[in-house]
């Protein structure tokens, strides 16, 4: 049997919501402003030096740093807490984006300074993000919220920074330069910290040794709790990772989909822009027809979820998601027909991260969240970095149209062909399966 979320049969009122309000408050202002960054940092990088290359590289070093430093960092959000992670990762992200507009004024931002500033925010930006999304399911708890409809909610906000950053950060750069962009990303960052670090009720976000039971340390001859070293947990959290298949088949094509949608929102679509005439502005615009329609298929989500068959959701929601955009751009289509074919995927891609994010809060014990979490996204991210960088290079070498091509079949077969394996079966099977343990 499910175990049943306390209160959840009460009208929650204002203080009772806080906890989980102000973790996707902190969500929403950091994303959206990654979402900003997203289209202006790309473009001011192909306007300030013509090369699509140099673009996909600039997204190469920001994401490969993101993508190794969450994977090593579970272990120390699971000990440390992930309240002080978020704030100060928040304040570096920060200081590193407010960095590039002020040395370009300075005449002192030089391409390989460009690219270690903006390796140090993907480098902060990892642990960052970890550490919020494993607060989703305490904050659920304390706001007595049931987990699909909490993780539902952080898929909404998720979706909204989709659809305003974009096009903000559209109209941004197509009215006072990228620059401002990426200004507004550091604030964006500097508000999330001060969010997490004094909005959130005291006593959240804090380790999991001193949320969990005393049988998840090492007892001593005398009685004394000894904690595991980091090596120790960030083999426990491996381990248990490489005994799960479905959440390691989630891995394999969510890694795939992920480098393709790094290709096309770093590379594929600012080229695009450019070589039609369409400009930055268009950039926010299929950007926010996306998000918006994503927000629609995730608030549907947070309502139904736990009514809805998730295995075939999650395909359903990819075929929509996939293939479709690519395919709009390679034949050119006016734009009408591109903002409505982002439309219908983006709704699709409402439905697959709330679904994601139960089955996981699902089958991983809470005091192992951080690490497990950790490797997990990484893994699946691992290809971002290489998206950009591929795309870049593919696009130089034999134009826009057949990378376009080549990426809208790669995601067709990628997901279609995975859910023929069997383990996708106890995607279903864990609706009824809870085996996070309550925080005391």
């Amino acid at each position: 049997m499910r175990k049943s979320v306390p209160g959840a049969g009460r009208t929650a009122d204002a203080r009772s919501l806080r906890p989980l309000g102000g973790v996707l408050a902190a969500m929403a202002v950091s994303l959206t402003g990654t979402r900003i960054s997203a289209v202006a940092l790309p473009w001011f990088v192909l306007v300030t030096t013509g090369s699509a290359t140099r673009t996909g590289l600039v997204a190469f070093v920001e994401m490969t740093p993101y993508v190794l430093v969450k994977a090593f960092t579970g272990p120390l959000v699971d000990r440390v807490g992930p309240r002080a992670v978020s704030w100060t990762t928040d304040l570096v992200s920060a200081a590193a984006a407010a960095a590039v507009p002020l040395l370009h004024a300075l005449h002192l931002l030089s391409f390989p300074l460009l690219l270690a500033l903006v390796a140090v925010i993907g480098a902060a930006r990892g642990p960052g993000d970890l550490a919020k999304e494993v607060m989703v399911p305490e904050a659920a708890e304390r706001s007595e919220v049931p987990l699909e409809r909490a993780t539902g909610l952080s898929g909404v906000i998720e979706r909204l920074a989709s659809t305003v950053g974009p096009a903000a950060g559209g109209s941004l750069v197509a009215l006072l330069g990228p620059l401002t962009g990426l200004v507004v990303n550091a604030g964006c960052f500097a508000l999330g910290s001060v969010i997490v670090g004094l909005a959130l009720p005291r006593g959240m976000g804090h380790s999991a040794e001193e949320t969990s039971s005393d049988g998840d340390s090492d007892i001593k001859g005398d009685g004394d709790r000894t904690e595991p070293g980091y090596w120790r947990r960030f083999g426990e959290g491996f381990t248990f990772l490489r005994r799960e298949p479905l959440l390691l088949a989630v891995i394999v094509t969510v890694g795939i989909t992920n480098l393709l949608d790094a290709a096309m929102s770093t590379v594929l679509i600012p080229v695009w822009a450019g070589e039609s005439g369409r400009g930055p502005a268009a950039i926010g615009l299929v950007g926010t027809s996306m998000g918006a329609a994503a927000v629609a298929g995730s608030l549907i989500a947070a309502a139904a979820a736990h009514r809805l068959p998730r295995r075939a959701v999650f395909f359903a929601g990819f075929l929509l998601a996939g293939a479709p955009r690519f395919l709009v751009l390679a034949f050119d289509a006016p734009m009408g027909a591109v903002l409505a074919v982002f439309a219908v995927s983006g709704f699709g891609a409402g439905f697959i991260n709330p679904v994601l994010g139960a089955v996981l809060f699902e089958r991983v014990p809470r005091p192992m969240l951080g690490r497990v979490n950790a490797l997990g996204d990484s893994l699946a991210w691992a290809g971002i970095p290489l998206g950009g960088l591929l795309a870049g290079a593919a696009v130089t070498a034999v134009g826009l149209a057949p990378v376009l091509f080549a990426c809208g079949t790669a995601y067709f077969l990628t997901t279609n062909l995975a859910g023929l394996r069997p383990e996708w079966r106890a995607m279903d099977r864990t609706r009824g399966r809870r085996v996070l343990r309550p925080t005391s």
